[in-house]
């Protein structure tokens, strides 16, 4: 057997951003998806707001996937393209039933400019979006049933350079707005402790180091946190500061 994930134990604050870096098959990908209940864990514990919803019936199953959304790594592949946009923004709205259907298109709209793109956008379909108009429509759509965590998994490897300022930046601003938790994973270091306030360092399926962002790029302990600094392209900014806890992982193994 494979394990992807061996005692991974992790916290992550009300309001606050936790980076989570690796290189490609560190298992990133792997925890991003047991912790939004999209792939099970062998063992250990996942608490949200003290309550442990490692295993939950089907009723609150649905109410934790309510409270905890994805952004995922390739906007091309994440959308249907059989969908308009609006229909794709509003699909989250009539599963979790937050909105009444004589409001989801004011609601949808909102959620278009709260991503910045036009309300007039929603009648379109995605292939006549850019990579990073279309990860703005995956945004949208993931904060429709109005999380309290979002977790982006490689939210900017698909896009230009130019694009992945843009999404990063938007990611920090409704971070701070809407006082989302947010775990954003990555393979590159600069980027992750751009948008972070602490950084989990994943390496062949563990946790070697954790930290606040700029001491643990600043004073990194591990010999792999080393190598990935040095592999990062620049250097980056400081990281804005941390607030209270929310979300658990214990031990997770998958």
């Amino acid at each position: 057997t494979f394990t992807a994930l061996d005692d991974v134990s992790l916290t992550l604050a009300a309001g606050e951003t936790l980076g989570i870096v690796g290189e490609s098959g560190s298992g990133k990908s792997t925890l991003a998806r047991v912790l939004a209940h999209a792939h099970p864990s062998d063992g250990g514990r996942i608490l949200l707001d003290g309550r442990d919803v490692t295993r939950p019936g089907r009723a609150e199953l649905h109410a934790v996937r309510r409270r905890v959304q994805m952004v995922f790594q390739d906007p091309y592949a994440s959308l249907n393209p059989r969908m308009s946009v609006g229909e794709i923004v509003a699909e989250p709205l009539r599963a979790f039933g937050t909105v009444a259907p004589a409001g989801r298109a004011d609601r949808v709209a909102e959620l278009l400019r709260l991503v910045g793109l036009d309300p007039a956008a929603a009648d379109r379909h995605p292939r006549s979006f850019s990579g990073g108009q279309r990860q703005r429509v995956g945004i949208a759509r993931a904060l429709a049933p109005e999380p309290s965590v979002l977790i982006c998994d490689e939210p900017v490897s698909a896009l230009d350079v130019s694009v992945q300022a843009q999404i990063v930046g938007l990611l920090t601003d409704l971070q701070r707005d809407l006082g989302l938790a947010l775990v954003f994973i990555a393979h590159d270091l600069a980027v992750v402790r751009q948008v972070s306030h602490r950084i989990a360092v994943m390496h062949e399926g563990r946790i070697v180091e954790t930290g606040a962002a700029d001491e643990l790029c600043e004073r990194p302990r591990d010999p792999y946190t080393r190598a990935l600094l040095a592999a990062a392209p620049e250097p980056v900014p400081v990281a804005p500061a941390p607030v209270p806890a929310t979300v658990r992982a214990e031990a997770v193994s998958a």
